[in-house]
C-alpha cells in the first residue's frame, strides 16, 4: 500500500519582526522581538505532515551556508527525508516577516535563493520516488515548470495530486487539470478565478470555477472562516478550529495543507482529511513561528477528540 508523500517546495530562512505596525518606505521603527527561524512553505508543509505522522521526502535546493543548516536540522527533528540539490552557486533562501504585534496578522518577502533555480531536471531526478508516493503536494515558490512537470510524473505514476498554489499566480488549465486538490487561500482562489472571495457563497463559486476549469476538488482555505471544500458531489464547508488565542497565522496555511495530506495518505475521506487539517492548522496558530508550531499526530487528535472542534 502506498502511504509516502513527496513533497517539492522551497525552504527559507525566516527573520520574523515583531512591532505595533510597518515602517514607512524612508522610516525606521523600533520592533518588539526579532526570532530566527525555519520556513519555506514547502518546507513548513513537509514538517507539518511528518509531525502529523506521515512518511515525507521533502525535495529542494539549498546553498552551502548556515541557514542550510537551519533547514537540515529542522526536517531532522521533525522526521522528514531531505531529497537536497547543493547548490554552491547560490545562498539558502531568507524570508523577511513582519508580524503584527495586536493581532498576529502577517506581511512577507520571500528571497528563495538556490530553491529558486529548483529545475525541471532536478525534478525528473526524483521521478521514482514521486510516482511510486501516495501524495505529491507542492506549491509555487519555486519555478513553475519545476512544479508542473512533477505534477506530470505524480499523475502518470497514480500517485494524488495537491497543489499549493501559493504565492498567487497565473496557472494554466493544463496545469490546474493535472490536480486531484487544490488548496489556495481566498486572494489565491481569486488571482486564478477572477472571483473575489468574501464569503462562503464566494467561496463555493470560486470553487465552482475551479473544478470547471478542471481540477478534482477545490479546498479554499478562509482563515478564521475555516475551510469550503468542493468536489463533483459534495460542497461542505469546515469551520475553522478554535484551539485558543492567537498568537501568529503565518503558518497556518502550511499547517493545513501538511495535516491535510497527511491525512489522505492514511486513507481518510477528504471532508476528515480536512476537517484534520483545520485542527491542525488551529493549534498551530497558538503558537509562535512555522515549523516549530506545526502540532504532533498526537495533539491534534486529542482536540478532535476532546469535542471542542463541532
Amino acid at each position: 500500500m502506498r502511504d509516502s508523500i513527496v513533497i517539492l517546495g522551497v525552504f527559507v530562512a525566516d527573520t520574523s519582526y515583531r512591532a505595533e505596525r510597518q515602517p514607512r518606505i524612508g522610516e525606521t521603527i523600533l520592533g518588539n522581538s526579532f526570532v530566527l527561524g525555519p520556513g519555506g512553505k514547502g518546507s513548513n508543509q513537509s514538517v507539518a505532515a511528518a509531525m502529523a505522522g506521515a512518511d515525507v521526502r521533502f525535495v529542494t535546493r539549498l546553498g552551502r551556508d548556515a541557514f542550510a543548516e537551519i533547514a537540515r536540522a529542522t526536517w531532522a527533528k521533525a522526521g522528514v527525508t531531505a531529497d537536497v540539490t547543493e547548490d554552491a552557486d547560490s545562498y539558502t533562501g531568507a524570508a523577511y516577516i513582519f508580524i503584527e504585534e495586536a493581532t498576529g496578522n502577517n506581511a512577507i518577502i520571500i528571497a528563495p535563493g538556490a530553491a529558486g533555480r529548483i529545475s525541471v531536471g532536478d525534478v525528473e531526478a526524483r521521478a521514482e520516488a514521486i510516482s511510486s508516493a501516495a501524495i505529491f503536494l507542492t506549491q509555487l515558490e519555486q519555478p513553475m515548470a519545476a512544479a508542473r512537470r512533477g505534477l506530470e510524473i505524480a499523475r502518470a505514476g497514480g500517485a494524488i495530486t495537491i497543489l499549493n498554489p501559493a504565492p498567487a499566480a497565473a496557472i494554466a488549465p493544463e496545469m490546474l487539470q493535472l490536480c486531484d486538490y487544490v488548496t489556495p487561500n481566498e486572494s489565491e482562489a481569486e488571482g486564478i478565478t477572477g472571483i473575489a472571495v468574501r464569503s462562503i457563497a464566494d467561496a463555493e463559486r470560486a470553487a465552482g470555477q475551479l473544478l470547471e476549469q478542471g481540477v478534482g476538488a477545490a479546498i479554499i482555505t478562509l482563515g478564521e472562516n475555516g475551510v469550503l471544500y468542493r468536489d463533483r458531489a459534495r460542497c461542505v464547508h469546515v469551520p475553522a478550529a478554535a484551539a485558543g488565542p492567537v498568537v501568529e497565522t503565518t503558518g497556518a496555511g502550511d499547517a493545513f495543507n501538511g495535516a491535510f495530506a497527511a491525512e489522505l495518505a492514511r486513507g481518510a475521506d477528504p471532508v476528515a482529511a480536512v476537517r484534520f487539517g483545520c485542527a491542525g492548522a488551529g493549534i498551530s496558530v497558538t503558537r509562535p513561528g512555522t515549523a516549530p508550531s506545526m502540532p504532533s499526530r498526537s495533539e491534534v487528535e486529542a482536540f478532535l477528540a476532546s469535542g471542542s472542534f463541532n
